[in-house]
């Protein structure tokens, strides 16, 4: 999809035109079939450098099969909603070093649960054509009601009356995630895999790997 290629230094302005240009390609529906690998994507900072980790696992064991990294100096700043800007450049030099490529992408961040609807995994899954999943931690847009407190409740994220995504609670009694479609995957498949990657943590063991891998490049 070298077409949807583009410059990643460009004013704000152009970065949001960008975003809803991009966002028009992303596939919602699952394309996917049977999925016996997931990658995890976390960036880590230091000062101005970033490294990004891929840890890829095979499903649904979690047993850790490859992993990867790669580091460049940060140029963009950290503006709410561009976070793929800022972290996209080191993804993509991360990516290029996949050996195999795995059935499914897991962001720490945003896919469609954004005000453009093109969060980091949209993006970054739209401009790799890998199937991929937002995962983040807390909400950028959208409003919700609170899910029930058992493992496995969910509820939606609505915006302007749009599906943008779920709360997930992937541990009972503890705080949930919020999971959106990246790309060539529907909203289901999404929660299924996030809650098939969560078995004694909060988050899915993708991104908590990577973003150990990272933190131990850095440190």
């Amino acid at each position: 999809m070298s077409f949807l290629s583009h410059s990643w230094d460009m004013s704000l302005q152009d970065a949001r035109r960008l975003q809803m240009k991009l966002a028009a390609h992303i596939i919602r529906e699952n394309r996917l079939e049977t999925v016996k690998t997931v990658a995890g994507i976390d960036v880590g900072l230091k000062g101005d450098m970033a490294c990004a980790a891929i840890v890829v696992l095979n499903f649904p064991k979690l047993d850790v099969v490859d992993q990867f990294t790669a580091t460049r100096r940060i140029t963009c700043p950290y503006i709410p909603g561009l976070l793929s800007f800022r972290e996209g450049p080191v993804i993509l030099d991360a990516l290029d070093q996949l050996d195999r490529k795995p059935d499914l992408l897991i962001f720490d961040g945003q896919g469609i649960a954004h005000p453009y609807r093109l969060g980091i995994a949209s993006h970054i899954g739209l401009l790799s054509d890998y199937p991929s999943i937002g995962c983040a931690k807390s909400r950028l847009c959208g409003q919700y009601q609170e899910p029930d407190a058992e493992r496995g409740s969910h509820v939606s994220l609505m915006d302007h009356g749009e599906t943008i995504g779920a709360i997930v609670r992937t541990r009972t009694g503890v705080k949930p995630v919020f999971v959106s479609i990246g790309h060539r995957v529907d909203l289901k498949t999404s929660i299924d895999v996030v809650l098939g990657c969560c078995k004694a943590y909060r988050l899915p063991e993708t991104t908590r790997k990577a973003h150990r891998l990272a933190s131990d490049v850095l440190s």
